[in-house]
């Protein structure tokens, strides 16, 4: 049964979250060191008598609230950093940091997990085990959930969590307050391919003698694409697209290399365990196919987010209790971004949420998407994520 005074005490506290949040919005750090970002998380914690470290290899801050009875522990996690982005928003607040800005609305997510925080320790005597508060770096491509994982975040309160939960803010797709999720495959996997076509050389008018990388390393593009339609299901799809294609300084010169760079997304553990290989012999052959060869470099990025259908089961009754049979959305497909809070869950069960924060009076089709520099967050869904974090966290310690 979740707490029917969550919403209502997380209301009260909102001035107190949106200062938190706007704090943290003028002061964005990007990475795995954030040393002002977590001094101002580390203040807002103070006084809610958490069993608080600090990362080594990174700024992270673990919170262990301990209940008044034994029990299981649950996750919570907050992401932190901020992203290369010079800030063009309508925010109330600007970034104080040149060429960075909270423009994926990390900083609503600490505060909210701080406000998560305070309404579990209020709700301490009612508390049948741990909940450990996981304030993560380097979520923007620096595998920073791994790194906190490496360094002991599941086993914090002493035993393996038994779940793990958080949310992602958007400022487009979702009115602000409604929260969406889904069973299975809640986010894409993304990996990083990098090529190098090696030919050789020569004049513009007599390709004869040369070995020209630059009409392979087209025919690879394209190749790509065909691979993920004739090599994988269609109902499983893989995603490559080439973001850069580069080569040569002149119109009259062959170059001796061309290069190529794409992302490549999946959307289930079965593709993206093969996906790399496949799309490296293509490029390979096909180089060879015209003489040429090509040196494939396939970085393997964040693996699919996988929500435990249980747990979803959970979240939507959380979120409807909390705010009515209209506040949850049953999302009808995966999103083709991708998170590092999936090393979290491949751990163990648990659910990530979306949480509608498009600016009031804005449509949410056409609002500027999260790390967009327009990119701007309705402040009314902070105390939304506070009470969905602390019910989803007392719901699963109820379970025992």
């Amino acid at each position: 049964m979740t707490d029917p005074t969550l919403l209502a005490d997380a209301l009260a506290m909102a001035p107190d979250l949106v200062a938190l949040r706007r704090d943290l919005h003028r002061i964005p750090e990007i990475g795995l060191h954030l040393p002002l970002t977590q001094a101002r998380v580390l203040a807002a914690l103070e006084g809610l008598d958490l069993e608080v470290t600090t990362g080594t290899g990174l700024s992270s801050v673990v919170a262990v609230l301990r209940g008044a009875r034994p029990g299981p522990a649950v996750l919570l996690r907050g992401d932190m950093d901020a992203l290369p982005v010079t800030e063009d928003s309508a925010e109330p607040v600007r970034s104080e940091h040149d060429g960075a800005m909270h423009a994926c609305g990390h900083d609503l997510h600490m505060a909210g997990l701080v406000g998560a925080a305070r309404l579990l320790a209020a709700r301490r005597a009612d508390l049948a085990g741990s909940v450990v508060l996981m304030f993560q770096p380097g979520e923007e491509g620096d595998h920073g959930a791994r790194l906190m994982i490496e360094e002991g975040v599941l086993d914090a309160a002493g035993e393996r969590v038994v779940a793990g939960y958080a949310l992602h803010v958007l400022s487009a797709m979702l009115p602000a307050g409604l929260t969406g999720c889904r069973p299975g495959t809640m986010l894409a996997a993304a990996d990083q391919l990098f090529v190098t076509v090696r030919g050789r050389g020569g004049h513009g008018s007599m390709p004869h003698l040369a070995a020209d990388p630059v009409t392979v390393a087209a025919e690879i593009v394209l190749a790509l694409q065909v691979a993920v339609t004739r090599q994988f299901d269609a109902q499983d799809p893989v995603v490559v697209t080439v973001g850069r294609l580069s080569a040569g300084t002149a119109d009259n010169i062959i170059p001796a290399t061309a290069e190529i760079a794409a992302t490549v997304r999946t959307f289930s553990p079965e593709a993206h365990a093969v996906v790399g290989e496949r799309l490296t012999r293509v490029v390979e052959h096909l180089a060879l196919a015209h003489g040429l060869t090509a040196d494939v470099r396939y970085v393997r990025g964040y693996p699919t987010t996988q929500n435990t259908p249980a747990e979803v089961e959970r979240a939507e009754r959380v979120v409807t209790a909390l705010t009515g049979p209209h506040g949850y959305v049953a999302a009808p497909r995966p999103m083709s971004g991708s998170e590092d809070f999936s090393y979290v869950l491949q751990r163990v069960p648990g659910a990530y949420l979306g949480l509608g924060a498009a600016p009031a009076g804005s449509d949410p089709e056409t609002a500027a998407y999260n790390h967009a520099p327009q990119a701007t967050f309705d402040e009314s869904a902070l105390p939304v994520g506070a009470a969905i974090l602390a019910g989803l966290a007392l719901d699963r310690l109820a379970q025992g």
